[in-house]
């Protein structure tokens, strides 16, 4: 895919730029050296949670590594665009889950918004990083695990704010498809 070979491109550039080893990188980050190589080669669209360790590590934001272009003030999606990015499954990574940006062009930005799609049977991995996230369930049924032992099931219009330090997850339940709004932000 075009957007993983961008994304790949673009982490080795930074990398490359501060003159970093792969093995460098995975000791910054906490991302496996193997994981690096495969995401550099486009063989693997990396997880949030993966690319803001990384983008961490290389001293950028993580929209840094999905932004193509500049664009004024206001930044507007829409939703027939999303709707179309969706059904042509754009982007599922290993773990079943695409996330969409949703302020590509607006490199001053502050927070990172996306729409998150999750496939019914996408896969449980936790995650945590700096800063904080606000997710909004839009569709079907999201589970959040947070820390050791706060499981919640949040439903459409169901919001959760939370520090992104602590370990995290979502995925979709009921074995239906889910889709949530989240928009992640990390103190520079």
């Amino acid at each position: 895919m075009a957007h993983e070979t961008k994304v790949g491109r673009r982490i080795r550039s930074f990398r490359e730029k501060l003159e970093m080893s792969v093995e460098a990188l995975s000791q910054s980050s906490g991302i496996a050296a193997s994981v690096i190589n495969s995401i550099e080669e486009g063989e693997v669209l990396p997880a949030l949670g993966v690319l803001t360790k990384l983008s961490r590590a290389l001293g950028q934001r993580l929209g840094t590594f999905m932004d193509d272009q500049f664009k004024p003030d206001p930044i507007i999606t829409r939703s027939v665009d999303l709707e179309a990015a969706k059904v042509a499954g754009e982007g599922m990574n290993d773990l079943g889950y695409a996330s969409q940006s949703l302020a590509v062009g607006k490199p001053d930005r502050h927070m990172d918004p996306f729409r998150i799609e999750f496939a019914a049977d996408g896969v449980n991995e936790s995650s945590s990083h700096e800063g904080e996230e606000l997710i909004i369930c839009i569709a079907g049924e999201i589970e959040l695990k947070y820390g050791k032992e706060f499981a919640t099931t949040l439903k459409p219009g169901d919001t959760a704010y939370y520090n992104a330090v602590v370990s995290h997850s979502l995925r979709a339940l009921g074995g239906k498809p889910a889709s949530i709004y989240g928009i992640v932000f990390i103190p520079s």
